[in-house]
């Protein structure tokens, strides 16, 4: 037999069941392929981000309107999101707590829920579904419409004059909002704990000051800073990285708000490992809010 027809015969037939499992597995491999690829490709469009911004900052005209776009319109949504976190996490604890005669530490529970985890997550959720989806459609549409290589045809780099700063409003403003969503969280919870459940007001506050410490609030906020640079960088790329067409704009939204998210929870799972094995070891030394 020869080399030829040996290998002939060593392929799936046609419509087996052997040629189901080849095509299963090439397709799995090209998917895979292509994520490495597209991992890659934002690496290297992060690397020239941080190039440019650091060896040029952003005119004014350029830093202004992203700060605004990013910062001042999306206070509204996060300091309502912020309340009815705090009102839900009451009304969903306080049942269980009234059960065990602990209303009183409701606040704990709540303030500390909110200033680790639900505060910088939901703030953050919310803002890649408002500024990241916004970014993508605003960079695709200049790309689909080849606005960016006009850029780049007069001698303006693209990365510098539209990414740049959106990344800097990014991950200055994001942890401000997320100190904002905290504080109206507090105050949601409060208010619906205090006001409508009827918790002693001395005690709730007494056992949130216990319980909720400086490093509580600044584990929040150190996370959104990384939850800003990933919806910043994503969002970016995907706009640049836009397929021709409406259709292709409307994916490119789709997809920075879907890659933001899972992100996100991802950085936060291992950000808060690294911060809670840091807590773990400089509790002695560390001053507590009280």
């Amino acid at each position: 037999m020869s080399h030829a027809s040996a290998t002939q015969d060593a392929r799936p037939r046609r419509g087996g069941p052997g040629d189901a499992l080849y095509r299963l597995v090439a397709d799995l491999g090209q998917a895979v392929l292509g994520w490495i690829m597209a991992l890659g490709d934002l690496t290297l469009f992060t690397g020239r981000t941080f190039s440019w911004m650091f060896s040029r900052l952003p005119l004014r005209e350029t830093l202004v309107p992203s700060f605004y776009q990013i910062g001042v319109l999306s206070l509204p949504v996060v300091a309502l999101t912020g309340t009815f976190i705090g009102m839900v996490l009451a009304v969903q604890s306080y049942a269980q707590f009234r059960l065990l005669n602990l209303e009183t530490r409701l606040g704990a529970v709540i303030n500390m829920s909110l200033v680790r985890e639900l505060g910088p997550v939901l703030a953050a959720t919310m803002l890649a579904g408002r500024v990241g989806s916004a970014m993508a459609a605003e960079l695709g549409t200049m790309r689909v419409t080849e606005q960016i290589d006009a850029l780049a045809s007069m001698g303006t780099n693209p990365i510098h004059y539209l990414v740049v700063p959106r990344f800097l409003a990014c991950i200055f403003l994001i942890p401000t909002l997320t100190i904002m969503a905290d504080f109206m969280g507090v105050v949601g919870g409060a208010f619906y704990s205090i006001g409508i459940l009827g918790i002693d007001s001395h005690h709730y506050w007494l056992h949130s000051q216990e319980f909720v410490g400086g490093y509580d609030l600044f584990t929040g906020v150190f996370k959104s800073i990384f939850f800003g640079a990933a919806i910043a960088l994503i969002s970016c790329y995907r706009g640049f990285h836009c397929d021709p067409g409406a259709e292709g704009v409307g994916r490119a939204a789709t997809q920075a708000f879907v890659y933001s998210f899972v992100s996100i929870l991802a950085l936060d799972l291992f950000l808060g490992i690294l911060l809670d094995s840091i807590y773990l070891l400089i509790w002695p030394r560390l001053p507590r809010l009280v």
